[in-house]
């Protein structure tokens, strides 16, 4: 019988392991071996060796790239995890369930927005005319407006605000399912002690929270380092290349270029940079539960 369903479990298992290989094991190979040529996509393919590692980290633009990927971490991580746990902490102390329900629900509409939507959005809000400089020069800040997105020292911050209002509705509704399993005695107990707001929040909240704000930035650490969809709905990496970033780098290399050789090292590159910055992230969340 445990034959029997050892066989039936990997029968199962099969149709998944198969699309599993086919579409990210197998392209995942391929890509490898493409980085080592010189190849069009069309003609023949000329050997080079780490040729295309070597111009990933010697090519200045490639590099900015990587350097305005890591800026972004700010804005689609810190940010989003910062208020979505304020917002958790508030939404949780509303009594009347119904304008909590409301509030999650507002928040984590951006959320299912597709992104390349919400960069042609908030492009339009950016513009010189838009909503976000109709609203400064109402308050009276008129003399702050520009075309935020077309100057090059707010073009990034700018991109980056996008994916943190998209990024605060999903923290703060896993930190909300996160709070609902804590046990609310330690709360009791600590305030009979007389504990204030502030030695709740860092002896009780954060460290209950900790799994959930690991998944957390390790979901927002990936979507920083692999943006593209707004970026490329909302400045396509301009003004020149001050919001360019990996994503939409292997995008032009590859499909403009036709350097297939050469966007293959910088996929394999990026790939290397997450699983670096992400993997210690996972590690630390083990070792603080055990």
């Amino acid at each position: 019988m445990a034959r029997r369903a050892a066989r039936t479990g990997w029968l199962l298992l099969v149709p998944a392991l198969g699309f599993y290989v086919a579409f990210v094991v197998w392209p995942l190979l391929q890509g490898v071996q493409y980085s080592f040529y010189d190849w069009n996509g069309i003609g023949v393919a000329r050997w080079v060796g780490f040729g295309n590692y070597l111009t990933v980290f010697t090519d200045p633009d490639l590099l900015g790239a990587i350097r305005n990927a890591f800026i972004l971490i700010a804005f689609f991580t810190v940010i989003p995890v910062s208020l979505g746990l304020v917002l958790a902490t508030l939404i949780r102390g509303i009594r009347y369930k119904g304008f909590a329900a409301a509030a999650q629900t507002v928040l984590f509409l951006p959320q299912i927005i597709p992104l390349a939507a919400a960069g042609i959005a908030w492009s339009w809000m950016y513009a010189q005319t838009g909503a976000i400089n109709q609203i400064l020069g109402g308050v009276g800040l008129g003399w702050i407006t520009r075309p935020w997105l077309a100057d090059y020292g707010t073009a990034l911050p700018a991109v980056g605000l996008i994916g943190s209002w998209v990024l605060t509705g999903l923290c703060t509704v896993l930190l909300l399912t996160g709070l609902g399993k804590i046990d609310v005695s330690l709360y009791e107990a600590i305030r009979l002690d007389g504990a204030g707001w502030w030695r709740e929040f860092f002896t009780i909240t954060l460290p209950g929270l900790r799994q959930e704000i690991a998944v957390l930035v390790t979901v927002t650490v990936i979507a920083a380092l692999s943006s593209f969809d707004i970026i490329y709905t909302s400045t396509q990496g301009g003004p020149g290349r001050a919001t360019l970033v990996p994503g939409l780098s292997i995008f032009r290399i590859g499909f403009t270029q036709s350097d297939v050789g050469l966007a293959s090292a910088f996929g394999i590159v990026l790939m290397a940079l997450v699983l670096v910055v992400v993997l210690p992230i996972q590690r630390l969340s083990r070792a603080s539960d055990s």
